[in-house]
């Protein structure tokens, strides 16, 4: 049956997220389905590509889909009191936007958390709509803040774990990316089982398929006879990037391993000055690509890495992992071991994984990547493979629809 869809999400094209680029491939599959689907982000403001424009439309039709673009405070590698204030504005202008704009039925908002405020928009839409109300949780907010000691302000803690069970309480249905998510919420949140679907991270092939290596970017860093081993995302502290580094002194004596990382985030400065003081010549840095630019740059790359630090005590799986499965990337993981990647990773065969706080044993498999490069393209296919059968928008969309 035919619905109308809200998507509420602080993030989406042309800003170059992986957050970003999945809820716009969930709205157009939905789309492709039959529904009408809205979408209500912020402004883009941060992570763009170099050459994009800088002005964009705040009501747009993209791909038969109703873009609403709010003006905010940026939230995104800012300090932790900015991205605060911004948190606690933007439900309240989001919902504002939404009453002005759409004044016909809603029958169902999802939301996309973190940030968690957006649960306050997502719920005043339901009230006021009579929607059903889908909270596609990717992230334990404030749990990961307070791992990461990020958040130690016992009453502003108070205030957010009071928001979390809030949010759980008020939505219909809670998807999540992993059955680890599921567990989490059922054990220590106490969510029933009959609430929560689980529908893992997807990624749309055919663009990867039609783009095809041309060694550019390989020329462009001078590095047509290395294996390179790659990053991209946010360098964040979850991210824990500093690991590679460290692998990267250990294998300085390799000559033809070198370290690409690519992105944006708090940590990049702590980043570069780690690399100028250890004088490491075997690792690159480069800024965002857009989706288009950056499907081509993975093609020249030959391992993908997955970082993601202990101290996390929540599930996650990170979403660049669809990437490189899709761009045929072998995929090495330096995990949390609560991270459902790890056992992706394993049931693929397209790479290997190890615990991020056990260095001894990243270097290892970091290692036994290097010395069983004739597999890589095995591995690499293995990936691909099993993305086709259990992460394209067709079959995870048929698991969203159960939802809705």
């Amino acid at each position: 049956m035919k619905k109308n869809i809200l998507i509420i999400t602080d993030s989406y094209p042309p800003e170059i997220r992986s957050s970003a680029l999945l809820i716009k491939e969930l709205a157009e599959a939905l789309r492709h389905r039959g529904h009408e689907v809205s979408v209500v982000t912020s402004y883009p403001s941060s992570n763009l590509d170099k050459n994009d424009k800088k002005d964009f439309l705040e009501d747009a039709v993209e791909n038969g889909i109703k873009v609403l673009r709010v003006r905010i405070i940026s939230h995104h590698n800012v300090n932790f009191i900015t991205k605060g204030i911004s948190w606690l504005l933007m439900p309240f202008l989001f919902y504002r936007i939404i009453r002005k704009n759409i004044k016909g039925k809603i029958d169902v908002a999802i939301v996309h958390s973190p940030p968690l405020t957006l649960t306050i928009a997502t719920y005043l839409v339901k009230k006021y709509y009579k929607a059903r109300y889908v909270l596609n949780l990717q992230d334990f907010f404030p749990q990961n803040a307070i791992d990461l000691g990020v958040l130690r302000n016992k009453f502003i803690i108070r205030f957010f774990q009071a928001m979390e069970r809030w949010a759980y309480k008020t939505s219909d249905m809670i998807i999540t990316p992993s059955n680890e998510h599921k567990n989490y919420l059922m054990e220590k949140r106490n969510v029933a089982n009959d609430k929560i679907i689980v529908v893992p991270h997807w990624i749309d092939l055919e663009p990867f398929e039609k783009i095809k290596k041309t060694g550019e970017y390989r020329n462009s860093l001078g590095l047509n006879n290395k294996i390179i081993f790659h990053f991209g995302g946010v360098l964040g502290p979850s991210q824990g990037v500093d690991l590679l580094i460290r692998l990267a002194e250990r294998v300085a004596d390799k000559k033809d391993i070198h370290f690409v990382i690519a992105g944006e985030g708090t940590e990049k400065t702590k980043l570069e000055k780690m690399v100028k003081e250890k004088k490491l010549v075997n690792v690159s840095f480069r800024p965002y690509e857009a989706k288009d630019k950056y499907t081509l740059f993975l093609k020249d790359m030959d391992v993908g890495i997955l970082t993601l630090t202990s101290k996390n005590t929540t599930p996650a799986v990170p979403a660049k992992i669809m990437f490189y499965l899709a761009s045929r990337l072998p995929i090495l993981g330096f995990l949390h071991v609560k991270s459902e990647a790890h056992l992706i990773i394993k049931k693929a065969q397209c790479g290997y994984s190890a615990i991020y706080e056990d260095e001894d044993v990243c270097y290892e498999v970091l290692m036994r990547m290097y010395y069983e490069r004739a597999q890589l393209l095995k591995f690499g296919q293995n990936g691909f493979i099993y993305a086709q059968k259990h992460f394209t928008p067709e079959v995870c969309v048929l698991e969203w629809e159960k939802a809705l």
